[in-house]
């Protein structure tokens, strides 16, 4: 679905691009994943809300996509992306949203609700976490199932920080399609953002690939914080998500309005390997959730 507006945000004297879909009087602004990934498979697979009347905000968060690339390094902070975030969100003039963080963009979406909640109707996280340490403990767990002589492998490549070489990346490879998308064959809107990575802000805040934790957001935890979002939440994981259901029980009990629903046959991108069980939760969710 093309967007029927582009528009060109001036977030600190750089170019961030958004894109608005529909015209509902109730706005679903997503927040895509990464770091360093433009929008498009988060866009693609949620504007279709606008056919139950919502209209549907997602936007190339800075380095990536459409937006302007600088190569600064400073620039990639989790805080500087919760100003990029709330500019964006007043520049488009949107009002409260129901806020829908996907992966990296569930961990901008927890801070930004605990800097500017008062801009909320719901929060929607989406396969994250909210405690970067506990996450780790549960990758090196799906990691274990490759058997000990992998991960040892795979321990001495990071040790060296040779992650190019070829039995790492088949490692991580295996791991991508057991937990991040299990379809055999990639949604175009999917390969269309992973090709055009923007590996800068993800080496600066995450690190070299989806399963090792060593950029500025590896000690990141808000789970003593979460009580103090009251916003009501929704918070879904594919089954075998790579930020696990674990991730998501942690996040509940710190919630004291959310709930969670673990999505069959999926793993980090429901939306599209099980569409059929993702789409009514989320509907359901913000026809309950609605304004007045």
């Amino acid at each position: 679905m093309a967007a029927d507006d582009r528009i060109e945000v001036n977030v600190d004297g750089f170019k961030v691009v958004a894109y608005s879909f529909g015209a509902g009087s109730e706005t679903v602004f997503c927040l895509n994943g990464g770091p360093g990934l433009p929008c498009d498979y988060l866009r693609e697979s949620h504007s279709c809300l606008v056919d139950q009347g919502y209209r549907v905000v997602a936007f190339d968060q800075l380095g990536t996509g459409a937006s302007d690339r600088p190569t600064d390094t400073s620039l990639w902070t989790i805080a500087r992306y919760v100003e990029e975030t709330e500019t964006v969100r007043k520049t488009l003039g949107l009002g409260k949203v129901h806020m829908l963080g996907h992966s990296w963009g569930g961990w901008l979406a927890i801070d930004y609700a605990l800097a500017y909640q008062q801009n909320l109707q719901t929060l929607i996280l989406e396969d994250t976490v909210a405690d970067m340490p506990h996450l780790v403990l549960e990758l090196e767990r799906l990691r274990a199932s490759l058997g000990p002589e992998t991960v040892s492998m795979m321990q001495k490549h990071e040790a060296q920080g040779t992650y190019d070489h070829p039995e790492y990346m088949a490692a991580v490879t295996i791991l991508n399609y057991r937990h991040v998308c299990r379809l055999p064959e990639w949604p175009a809107p999917v390969r269309r953002s992973l090709d055009d990575w923007n590996m800068g802000p993800y080496a600066t805040m995450q690190g070299p690939n989806e399963f090792l934790y060593i950029g500025n957001l590896k000690d990141w935890n808000r789970v003593p914080d979460l009580p103090r979002i009251k916003v009501q939440v929704l918070i879904t994981h594919g089954e075998h998500d790579e930020l696990t259901p674990a991730c998501g029980l942690r996040m509940k009990l710190g919630l004291p309005q959310s709930e969670l629903h673990i999505i069959p046959n999926a793993s980090h991108m429901p939306f599209y390997e099980n569409p059929a069980a993702y789409y009514p939760i989320l509907s359901g969710f913000l026809s309950r959730n609605k304004a007045g």
